[in-house]
């Protein structure tokens, strides 16, 4: 994990703030570059960092003795890492894990604690956000034990892509079926699917977004019931697909 010279890109929640709260949020803050793989934290540890990412992407992934971890929320732009903080509570049940590389704000935990008691705005905010997780802990629940691991693949792909904010991903075979907790032979059938119906391509752990409606319309019901619960607890707006923020950008 290195460290950026610059404050990076929007992380939502940030950017929700009252603009006096968000500039001393801001500078409290320590830019880092979030690097694949890397664990932020373990199941039973202390909490000595919350991370706020703006372009990359972190798994919280929950362990299970004798059986493959599955992953239980995916944390991007919108939300934060480090959430148990919040209730005060100095320690995590799940272990979080960068899936998705790139840059991040980082915040000491002593730092936080202060920031949370100077700005109800935050405080209201954060409570939010949490109540939206707890939602995704439940909906990714559900949807392990429904629906079939082609829904679940197409569901997990439009999330990751909505934060990794490109229409490439890199990603093993390996680490989609210990996301989605199945055998390795399940993602393997799966990806061969929707390669089939040329909605993606993948080639030695990259994964290229060919047909991003096509994907929304194989994935699972839980993709759209995310974004709407974010959206309707948060009160923020959706955020444009990556292809448009492409064209915009030029």
């Amino acid at each position: 994990m290195s460290t950026s010279s610059q404050i990076p890109a929007v992380n939502r929640l940030i950017e929700a703030l009252p603009r006096q709260d968000r500039a001393r949020f801001i500078s409290g803050c320590t830019p880092v570059d979030l690097v694949f793989s890397t664990v932020l934290a373990e199941p039973g540890e202390g909490i000595a960092q919350v991370y706020f990412p703006t372009e990359s992407f972190i798994s919280l992934v929950a362990p299970m003795n004798g059986h493959p971890a599955l992953e239980v929320a995916l944390v991007g732009n919108e939300g934060m890492a480090g959430t148990p903080l919040i209730l005060r509570v100095n320690e995590t049940a799940l272990q979080a894990l960068v899936q998705g590389e790139g840059a991040a704000l980082s915040m000491t935990r002593a730092r936080f604690f202060r920031e949370l008691d100077q700005s109800p705005a935050l405080q209201m905010l954060l409570n939010r956000y949490l109540y939206v997780l707890m939602a995704q802990f439940a909906q990714t629940a559900a949807c392990n034990r429904f629906h079939e691991i082609e829904a679940r693949l197409a569901r997990w792909l439009l999330m990751s892509q909505d934060r990794a904010h490109c229409d490439q991903i890199h990603l093993t075979q390996e680490f989609m079926a210990y996301m989605l907790g199945v055998r390795r032979v399940g993602v393997t059938a799966a990806a061969r699917s929707l390669q089939a119906h040329n909605l993606i391509e993948y080639h030695r752990g990259h994964i290229t977004i060919k047909d991003r409606e096509g994907l929304e319309a194989a994935a699972c019901e839980c993709y759209k019931a995310d974004i709407a619960s974010y959206n309707h607890i948060m009160g923020l707006a959706e955020p444009q697909p990556a292809r448009d923020l492409d064209t915009a950008t030029g």
